[in-house]
C-alpha cells in the first residue's frame, strides 16, 4: 500500500504512548478516539481488528467521522457467530486489562507478545450494528478463490460506505 498510495499511513495502538505520536514507523491511534481531522480519508482499512475493540460503537462512529463523503472502510473481522447474534466476549478493566465474560481468548498481535484480547464474537448482525451506530452502509463480500489460495472458514470482507 505504501508504495502505491502516496498518502498512506499505517497505525497501531500503543496503549502506553501518546495518541498521534509516531512509534516505530506507525502512528499511535485508538480507533475509539482518533486524533485525525473530520473527513480526512477516502479509504480506511482494518484487518482483523474489530473483534479486539472494547467499544465498537465508538470505533465505527470515529471511522465514519474521519471518512470523506463517498469514502469506505474496508475490513476483515472473523464472523464467528455467523447466523447467531453477536456476543460480547470481554469488557475493559483497570489499566486496559480485559475482564472476560466468556472463556479468555487472545489473538496474535505484532506489538504485544501476550496477544490481543477478543472482545466480540461477531455475527452477520454486524451490518445492522454498523448502520445503527455510525450510519455507514455495509455489505459483506465473500472471497472464495482457490486459485488465489483463498479457501477458509472466515472469508468475509466488509465494506462500509459513507454516503
Amino acid at each position: 500500500m505504501k508504495n502505491e498510495c502516496e498518502n498512506y499511513m499505517a497505525s497501531q495502538f500503543f496503549v502506553d504512548k501518546p495518541l498521534g505520536m509516531i512509534v516505530n514507523g506507525f502512528r499511535n491511534e485508538d480507533l475509539e478516539q482518533q486524533t485525525f481531522e473530520d473527513h480526512e480519508f477516502d479509504i480506511i482499512i482494518t484487518q482483523d481488528v474489530m473483534e479486539h475493540v472494547y467499544e465498537p460503537e465508538k470505533a465505527f462512529k470515529e471511522i465514519a467521522r474521519t471518512l470523506k463523503t463517498g469514502g469506505a472502510h474496508i475490513f476483515t473481522v472473523p464472523i464467528i457467530n455467523k447466523h447467531f447474534e453477536t456476543e460480547q466476549w470481554a469488557v475493559k478493566g483497570e489499566n486496559n486489562n480485559p475482564i472476560f465474560l466468556k472463556e479468555a481468548e487472545y489473538h496474535g498481535n505484532p506489538i504485544d507478545p501476550q496477544g490481543s484480547p477478543v472482545t466480540y464474537h461477531w455475527g452477520y448482525d454486524i451490518v445492522d450494528f454498523i448502520q445503527q451506530t455510525s450510519n455507514l452502509e455495509t455489505s459483506i463480500e465473500y472471497i472464495n478463490n482457490i486459485e488465489l489460495g483463498i479457501r477458509a472458514e472466515y472469508i468475509e470482507v466488509l465494506i462500509s460506505k459513507k454516503l
